[in-house]
């Protein structure tokens, strides 16, 4: 086994399920706060330990049983990301990367390497994930290649990009990247042959189609370019003017710094959007508050991944109350928020705080019946599979990810969770669980 040369939370966390301990034990056993042990669960290889938890695990690992080691060896290596070099396993080759903590954004030091292979649709992770290059080319090109383009009828335009936002809430994932490197070439046409009213409505809807490019970007890993689509969301929505528009741009730009790492600014700036839209409207329309109420949840996530397990709470509770005003589970303005919405919410961030238990108890509650969106569907089963896998109860965990599978084939290929979870089942079952586990990563195409 290799020695630890610097411990992260992703090697805390890795060993603490290699003790098979819940957070609660293991800080327990490290004589630490639960509140620290759980934030290494939820920030990966993002944290460092302080000297003396280093020793702590250092001395942890030494005294550890042979089948713990063994374990933990397993666990590290199934994403290592560097804390154990070995040179006879190299971390990049031309087709596999393996990343800290399955997620895509930590994949290589080397940009150039990372976005050829995302441009180039390969496998990343164990994940077949689909090219972007079209969406990237038209993303960047300059007014001058865009500006031949045919004008589109603000009917035409407001159809198309209504048909993006649909498709991307089914996980229509394929179709989503044709139809919008299709249409961000006639963005600037059709803002040019518009005046007035309509200009303004292009510009809203131009902050929605920006939106679209964001999350589908960091559905694929692409953090950076993410920041980029965000930033002109935002630039189109306050040329519109529309206070609602505004708010809405400010949902992927909280959830694109985020996935750059910067939760504690992506809160702030979802409680002042919250904030300057309620000031702004009075929520006085369904649109207003099905967005202000996913701003909130945007924000409890965000401080959720921060460790601020009061202010997580906080927003949560007040989406809560957004959300019996709003009075039903709706998709206004694309955001698919009520009730049910805000109790998705509470499972993601009790296991983000490193609450297995309560995120499982909290997912029985959850009236599948009211979650007409496929993207919301598969994530609530796949953050069950998290909870049980994190819970030791493997086989329950296969079951909720073949759920996932079953409504929303693309959005599974697509999630870095998925790949994590996948290999965590692969490592630590055996027998007949381990064959299920390797027969349904064959069929929804992750490598484990």
């Amino acid at each position: 086994m290799a020695a630890v040369t610097t411990w992260t939370g992703r090697e805390a966390n890795a060993l603490r399920r290699a003790l098979r301990m819940s957070v609660t034990s293991f800080a327990e056993h490290l004589g630490a706060a639960r509140r620290t042990v759980a934030k290494w669960s939820s920030q990966g290889d993002k944290i460092y330990l302080r000297a003396d938890m280093q020793a702590a695990l250092d001395t942890v690992l030494a005294r550890a049983t042979p089948d713990v080691r063994e374990r933990f060896d397993a666990l590290v290596r199934a994403g290592t990301s560097g804390a154990f070099a070995d040179p006879a396993k190299p971390s990049v080759t031309a087709t596999h990367v393996h990343t800290g903590d399955g997620s895509i954004h930590d994949i290589d030091s080397d940009g150039d390497v990372r976005r050829r292979d995302l441009l180039t649709g390969v496998t990343i992770g164990g994940m077949a994930l689909p090219s972007v290059a079209p969406l990237l080319n038209a993303l960047v090109a300059p007014p001058s290649r865009t500006t031949t383009r045919v004008a589109l009828t603000l009917r035409q335009f407001a159809r198309n990009v209504a048909a993006a936002k649909t498709d991307y809430q089914a996980c229509r994932y394929e179709q989503v990247l044709a139809g919008l490197a299709a249409l961000l070439p006639a963005l600037e046409p059709t803002r040019a042959n518009t005046k007035g009213e309509q200009r303004a409505q292009v510009e809203a809807l131009a902050s929605d189609l920006y939106h679209v490019v964001g999350s589908m970007l960091l559905k694929v890993g692409d953090n950076g370019m993410a920041l980029v689509a965000a930033e002109r969301s935002t630039r189109a929505a306050a040329t519109s003017q529309d206070p609602v528009a505004m708010a809405t741009s400010a949902r992927i730009m909280t959830h694109a710094l985020m996935s750059n790492g910067h939760s504690n600014q992506a809160r702030q700036l979802a409680e002042d959007a919250a904030e300057n839209l309620r000031l702004g409207t009075r929520l006085a329309s369904t649109d207003a508050v099905a967005v202000y109420g996913a701003l909130l949840l945007r924000g409890a996530i965000a401080a959720a991944r921060d460790d601020n397990r009061d202010n997580a709470q906080a927003m949560l509770d007040e989406a809560s109350q957004a959300a019996r005003r709003l009075g039903y589970d709706g998709n206004d303005r694309w955001t698919g928020f009520g009730a049910t919405n805000v109790l998705l919410h509470r499972v993601n961030i009790a296991l983000t705080l490193g609450d297995a238990g309560t995120a499982i108890a909290l997912a029985r509650q959850v009236p599948l019946d009211k979650i007409s969106l496929a993207g919301r569907r598969a994530s609530l089963f796949v953050d069950v599979a998290r909870a049980y896998t994190q819970w030791g109860r493997f086989e329950h965990g296969l079951n909720a990810l073949r759920s996932a599978y079953e409504v929303a084939p693309e959005e599974i290929r697509c999630r870095p969770a998925v790949q994590r979870i996948a290999s965590d089942l692969a490592v630590l079952t055996r027998g007949h669980v381990r064959t299920a586990v390797m027969h349904f990563a064959q069929q929804a195409g992750i490598r484990v």
